[in-house]
């Protein structure tokens, strides 16, 4: 039997990756960096061995599913190469994997992890399933009907993939590293729609998915009523928001999920499309209104009166829609954002757009930004993006205290960097005072 051997088992789709080739009955061991991660423990749980980068670790008879995010000359790349063995990126495998089964891509500029763990919930409640999801989730099942996962846009990732379906969310400029422009984004996107086989289940209310052809049946869902699948009668409470489904301008059902905010309900509907496509009766569908979330998308931590928000927005379209989400639940709360920019070439494509969307807070924190190692642009700093937004302070893991002074408000750390820093950090001030 082979072993799987991944190279940076743990970022977070080769973590969840992982989780499902051992769930499937394979042999599974990974290397990484020794700094700890929020992907480590599900990989604990299930005894998957973890060692530190040395070309040590390539041995004879393993198979290698080497993540995107190390280069050629990585040192157990270089051995797997030398030694001949059996060879692959991480979407190189997915592409080939899920060819077993019932594949639903779930991919989109924003929406994608969340849309993914929303629709793996609703069909695990019925059926065997697989799922593999950017939060760093994984599950496999050896007698699956459906695969569902998430396809990322970046580098042209996602055409590696023959998914039978796929849900598109939205399409937006984002990756400026990669993506020369909007128009580059939507061509990725159309090849992406070429290699789908049964099915694409598409946000109408996108002016550039409304653009897609395709050789099989497209399924619109949104708000307006040129869409297939249309919500109204959106109601807000304590509870969350429940609104009613119109299939083809007939009223179908009601549904409620547990969150907030219009980019939510426009996830949950590209779900109960697909769904209903699907051929599933309305009463499992309703099983969306027990979704617990993912990982790092609006994760609520009640202290005191302040309700403490990690948050993955790092696009200037995600820090709205997690500023509404947190308007909408908390009404007589402030909102505090507190964001950490993305690599220094987003952070400057859409400078001014970050600076309008933070303003839409009460109150603003900026932390330095968060360069990548693909990136060098010493000229931008964060000052920059301070000099934008009106009010808004600077903030160190030195000076998270004057977080205090936000009683009965709500706190958004927002980031795709390691912005959990300064919230671990204000947490422990917290606990220091209660002491």
């Amino acid at each position: 039997m082979t072993t799987y051997h991944f190279i940076g088992i743990k970022g977070t789709g080769m973590s969840a990756l992982a989780q499902i080739l051992k769930d499937s009955g394979e042999e599974v061991q990974g290397s990484d960096v020794e700094k700890t991660f929020f992907t480590q423990t599900a990989l604990e749980q299930k005894d998957i061995p973890i060692f530190p980068f040395s070309k040590n670790n390539i041995t004879e008879g393993l198979t290698i599913i080497a993540g995107n995010a190390f280069n050629d000359d990585h040192e157990e790349i270089q051995e797997a190469k030398r030694l001949g063995l059996t060879y692959y990126r991480y979407h190189e495998f997915l592409g080939e994997w899920l060819k077993q089964f019932t594949s639903i891509a779930v991919t989109g500029a924003h929406g994608k992890t969340s849309t993914t763990g929303l629709l793996a919930h609703v069909l695990d409640q019925t059926y065997p399933i697989s799922y593999l999801i950017g939060d760093g989730s994984g599950k496999g099942h050896v007698e699956s009907d459906y695969f569902v996962f998430e396809a990322c846009e970046y580098r042209r990732h996602f055409l590696q993939y023959q998914p039978d379906y796929a849900i598109m969310t939205n399409i937006d400029f984002d990756h400026p590293d990669y993506f020369t422009s909007i128009d580059d984004v939507f061509q990725s996107f159309q090849q992406m729609a070429d290699l789908v086989k049964k099915g694409i289940i598409a946000c109408g209310d996108d002016e550039y998915l409304q653009q897609i052809q395709a050789k099989v049946p497209v399924i619109y869902y949104g708000f307006s009523d040129t869409n297939d699948f249309q919500a109204q009668n959106v109601h807000e409470d304590e509870t969350g928001t429940t609104f009613d489904v119109f299939v083809r301008n007939t009223f179908y059902d009601t549904f409620t999920i547990p969150t907030y905010g219009n980019h939510n309900v426009l996830n949950a509907l590209g779900v109960i499309a697909l769904c209903h496509y699907e051929d599933m009766q309305a009463e499992d569908i309703k099983k969306i209104g027990s979704f617990q979330g993912v990982k790092r998308r609006f994760t609520e931590k009640e202290v005191g009166t302040q309700v403490l928000i990690d948050d993955y927005a790092h696009h200037p379209k995600e820090i709205e829609a997690t500023i509404e989400s947190a308007r909408k639940k908390y009404r007589s709360k402030s909102v505090i954002a507190i964001f950490q920019p993305h690599t220094y070439t987003r952070t400057k494509t859409f400078l001014q757009q970050f600076a309008d969307s933070l303003q839409q807070a009460d109150h603003v924190y900026l932390c330095d930004i968060f360069g990548s190692a693909r990136e060098d642009d010493g000229k931008l700093t964060i000052h920059d993006l301070k000099n934008l937004v009106e009010g808004c302070q600077l903030l160190s893991q030195e000076n998270t205290t004057v977080l205090k002074q936000y009683t009965d408000s709500v706190l958004i750390f927002m980031g795709a960097g390691d912005i959990q820093k300064f919230q671990q950090t204000y947490e422990k001030e917290l606990e220091t005072v209660k002491d």
